[in-house]
């Protein structure tokens, strides 16, 4: 009997911790992360990055408790130019051989209105750690997909100035102005799966008097 009342006890204690939080894997073959750049102060350039790995957990008693860790592989950049990503590598920009990896830490998560959220962290790319806020929204209801997975969805955006991180490389133009824009738009559309939680230890027998 005291036995089942101390397994009892065991379980009321353990399960609100785990009521109220979700882990989920950031599912890089099906999240993408963008950006835009003004070139030749003309025109637009988009190009993208491979999401390599994070991952994200939700408080849903208190979503301002929740966190984010991403990493980007930077080897990956592409605009759609073999000439021009080949240049954004080496060490003029981004220094892949160097730096191969962008990554953000969350240090707060605020709301910001119905389904939408600040989130305020590290971002390090090039070798230069940064604060930056992101934009976020969701995340999405949560569905399942053909393979049993839960998933749910969030998609985040930011504005930096790429010299802030030492990508300071320019040209200038004759007609006045630069080949490349400071200013950097960040779009994020990331799929999260849910990680299962490991099964709860059973409890230790009670000792024999």
């Amino acid at each position: 009997m005291k036995t089942s009342l101390k397994s009892a006890v065991a379980l009321l204690i353990a399960v609100p911790s785990l009521a109220f939080a979700a882990n989920y894997e950031i599912d890089g073959s099906h999240s993408s992360a963008g950006f835009t750049v003004r070139h030749m102060m003309v025109s637009n350039v988009n190009g993208s990055f491979n999401v390599k790995s994070g991952t994200v957990n939700v408080d849903d008693k208190d979503i301002t408790k929740s966190t984010v860790e991403a990493v980007l592989d930077a080897t990956t950049v592409n605009t759609g130019n073999a000439k021009r990503d080949e240049h954004l590598r080496a060490p003029d920009f981004f220094d892949t051989a160097k730096h191969p990896t962008i990554t953000f830490k969350s240090k707060k998560v605020e709301q910001a209105g119905e389904g939408k959220l600040k989130v305020s962290g590290d971002l390090t790319m090039h070798g230069v750690t940064k604060p930056v806020v992101l934009d976020v929204t969701g995340p999405s209801k949560e569905s399942k997909d053909p393979w049993g997975n839960t998933r749910t969805g969030v998609t985040a955006t930011t504005k930096l100035n790429r010299k802030d991180f030492g990508l300071t490389y320019n040209t200038a133009l004759e007609t006045g102005g630069v080949a490349v824009g400071e200013e950097v738009t960040v779009n994020l559309d990331l799929s999260l799966v849910k990680k299962q939680p490991a099964p709860a230890a059973a409890p230790a027998a009670a000792g024999k008097k």
